[in-house]
């Protein structure tokens, strides 16, 4: 019965492998059958979506003009790069290429067709917007005025007042609220804001995300927009030493904030809790939410935080050119062609089979039969990995570029790295005198440390890389981290269950000459912890292994034998002086 319980378990794990696989093609189905995107084509595809570099696609040049007609300053420019990148490419993974050209163009390029939607997100000017905060999921940390100091405080359950008990008499009346804008408050999916509903007016209340898509806001009209800036910097409090934002608004703009910041501290006296706050809103995100602690006239309010000066920098940056007095007009929409072509695709999978070629060799000609556990486990992960790209081209608009074929390429060598320590640790129990099945299973937990102790230091590098690396590497970061976690996935619910069962077969746990898992081949030196074995010479044929493999039992035996006296010796001290003492006595 003991012997059936790992049975038993490597059944179940590789039937949780199928179902697990089954799950993975049934979703990218459903992007392929059902889902539908632009003129009725499918969300998704059975291949992957390729990059600038190896498919082409849709080049778009903005000309910039202000609204005085002065030519827009190099600083304007890198900001709404900056906006126009978040729009089309968050994720960092979709390949798409932004820059500014001639000082008053930006030139956006994008894998595949551009359809109308796209464009018109790429080419409307960014809105910054003063909105008060209704309701919130999250405290705010961040304050408007002289003190600093005040506690924050958690939202109220919006429920409360979520029906309207007369006409909205200011921006924070949260007779704004609704039920049905309450339950669609409620539905609200920061993670997904394509299912979301669409942006309202400037004059109706809005439902919006913070940019970790960590916290939701409802928010009451706009009471100011970004025009109203004339500049923001980011400095330390000459009292505390803290970084703050310090912002700088035109007249009107600061007769406005006035009215906006005395009726916010009064909501902050009276514990109207989050009605004390407003939110920047830039490009329907909010990019912060403080609360007021006192009232500003002069137009020259800071915020205060829990700020560093790279946060407070960023802040600022997206304040004082949040609502860019720009517009952009299309001066062109051209096809582009791949940058590397399809034969620099096909070299890279060409050199890719080589190198799966090269380990399949490698294994079977190291580990005989046992190699093919390995390349079983490689096919696994490559279809697990071929589907899972298909969903994040889908879901995540992701991209394989030349730079993803290398990181992909490069995975298989880490693949191969962990079942040749595993399998290295199940040979040396076997040189140990143990069982093929203690082998599998002590092998296992001494290989599995050291395997996820390598693979936590891979992950670790490709995050690092895909947070500070230029765009053009981040594909390579992006599927390297991918497939470490797959082959740790792999590793733990597939190679091990399969040799759990091929230890219980006769070939391979017989230990045949051909499984790999021969222990006299290996140098096993002892059967049981008292009873050692001779390894069989001869000078024919495999002489010079052979005598590899005794000298390695004559090591070993010499090791054991000496270790089993001490213990010996160690365990009988009174037998040895009894015996000496009735042999001293008879000889008197």
């Amino acid at each position: 019965m003991a012997s059936s319980s790992p049975v038993r378990h490597a059944w179940r794990v590789l039937l949780g492998l199928l179902l697990v696989t089954g799950v993975l093609f049934g979703i990218n189905s459903l992007g392929v059958y059902v889902f539908k995107v632009g003129d009725n084509e499918p969300a998704s595809s059975w291949s992957p979506e390729l990059a600038l570099d190896l498919q082409g696609g849709t080049q778009i040049v903005l000309s910039a003009e202000r609204e005085d007609g002065a030519a827009p300053s190099a600083e304007q420019l890198d900001q709404a790069a900056a906006i126009i990148r978040q729009r089309v490419d968050a994720s960092g993974v979709a390949e798409a290429d932004i820059t500014t050209e001639g000082g008053q163009n930006i030139v956006v390029q994008i894998p595949g067709k551009a359809d109308a939607e796209t464009q018109e997100r790429i080419k409307s000017s960014a809105q910054l917007e003063f909105r008060p905060v209704l309701f919130t999921t999250a405290a705010s940390t961040e304050f408007v005025g002289d003190d600093g100091n005040a506690t924050p405080y958690p939202s109220p359950d919006p429920s409360l007042n979520a029906t309207p008990t007369a006409e909205p008499t200011d921006a924070s009346d949260p007779s704004w609220v609704t039920d049905k804008l309450f339950a669609e408050f409620q539905a609200y999916d920061c993670a997904n804001p394509a299912t979301n509903p669409a942006r309202e007016p400037q004059d109706q209340p809005v439902i919006a995300c913070d940019e970790q898509g960590t916290a939701k806001f409802l928010l009451g009209p706009t009471e100011l927009t970004g025009t109203a800036i004339t500049d923001a910097t980011a400095g330390r409090d000459p009292k505390s030493g803290a970084w703050l934002v310090q912002l700088t608004m035109n007249g009107e703009g600061g007769d406005a904030f006035g009215k906006v910041s005395t009726r916010l501290n009064q909501n902050r006296i009276d514990g109207l809790s989050p009605r004390d706050q407003f939110a920047f809103v830039l490009d329907g995100n909010v990019v912060s939410a403080p609360r007021m602690n006192g009232v500003i006239l002069d137009g020259r309010p800071s915020i205060s935080g829990s700020f560093t000066q790279e946060s407070a920098t960023t802040l600022a940056d997206q304040l004082k050119f949040g609502a860019l007095p720009l517009s952009f007009v299309v001066q062109s929409s051209d096809t582009v062609s791949a940058t590397l072509g399809t034969q620099q695709l096909q070299i890279g999978l060409i050199a890719g089979l080589i190198g799966l070629a090269l380990v399949a060799i490698y294994s079977l000609i190291v580990y005989r039969a046992l190699g093919s556990v390995i390349i079983a486990s490689i096919a696994v992960m490559a279809v697990l990995t071929y589907v899972i790209i298909c969903i994040l081209a889908w879901r995540l608009g992701f991209r394989l570029s030349l730079a993803g074929v290398a990181g992909l390429i490069v995975s298989i060598g880490f693949t191969a790295d962990s079942f040749i320590v595993y399998f290295e640790r199940i040979r040396d129990e076997l040189r140990d005198g143990k069982s093929i099945t203690s082998a599998v299973e002590d092998g296992w937990g001494r290989a599995k440390r050291t395997i996820y102790i390598s693979k936590s230091i891979n992950i670790l590098a490709a995050v690092v890389l895909y947070i500070l690396a230029d765009a053009t590497v981040k594909g390579f970061a992006f599927t390297l981290g991918l497939t470490t976690l797959i082959d740790v996935f792999i590793f733990v619910i597939f190679t091990h269950p399969v040799m759990q069962l091929l230890a219980r077969t006769k070939f391979f746990g017989g230990g045949h000459k051909l499984s790999g898992l021969d222990p006299e081949a290996l140098g096993a030196v002892y059967r049981s912890r008292s009873q050692f074995r001779e390894v069989a010479s001869t000078t024919t044929g495999r002489g010079a292994k052979n005598a590899r493999a005794r000298g390695e039992a004559d090591r070993r035996q010499t090791i054991a034998e000496r270790k089993r006296a001490e213990a010996l010796a160690g365990d009988k001290p009174g037998r040895a002086d009894s015996s000496n003492n009735g042999a001293k006595e008879g000889d008197a």
